[in-house]
């Protein structure tokens, strides 16, 4: 007899996947110099998500008889969204510091700019950098990268979950 699949192994293959096509997504990001362009950013990763998570859950249920409840779905997504979340940390972190230790400056002189744009005086752009700065460490990006994926994740599985949910009969 064959043995179910569990969604622990399903949200990690899925969560790889999602994963390295966002590292794929934000190299191009990066090489076409959109990274102020927040409408390539989270709106695709948005639904590259959505995608490999419907994905997911489809290959669960594929394994388990065509059943799948709820609390699965939303364990899926958001274990999905962990892992998409470490390796997507992991990749930036790496990038930022080794690969294109300047992208972070290259970033921050386009946050000085918009700033600027907006009129806004010396002392509150001095202030809104330092800010920026604090939150742009290594340290805090990784933890808000994995914080933020897992939270997407769970946030998106809430409706595919609920789309795709099939409980199995009480007396079967």
């Amino acid at each position: 007899m064959e043995q179910p699949t569990t969604s622990a192994r399903v949200a990690l293959k899925f969560g790889l996947i999602t994963g390295v096509i966002l590292m794929i997504h934000s190299v191009a990001i990066i090489v076409t110099e959109q990274y102020m362009n927040s409408w390539l950013s989270t709106p695709i990763q948005l639904i590259v998500l959505s995608i490999c998570m419907v994905l997911a859950m489809k290959e669960f249920k594929a394994g388990n008889n065509e059943f799948m409840s709820y609390g699965q779905g939303l364990g899926i997504g958001t274990l999905m969204g962990a892992v998409s979340g470490v390796l997507l940390s992991i990749y930036s972190y790496v990038y930022n510091e080794f690969i294109d230790p300047n992208l972070k400056t290259n970033i921050l002189n386009k946050v000085r700019e918009q700033f600027e744009t907006q009129g806004m005086s010396d002392d509150q752009i001095d202030t809104a950098m330092a800010m920026t700065q604090k939150f742009s460490s290594p340290g805090f990006g990784f933890v808000f990268g994995v914080l933020g994926m897992i939270f997407l994740g769970f946030l998106v599985s809430l409706v595919a979950s609920a789309f795709q949910k099939k409980e199995k009969p009480a007396f079967d």
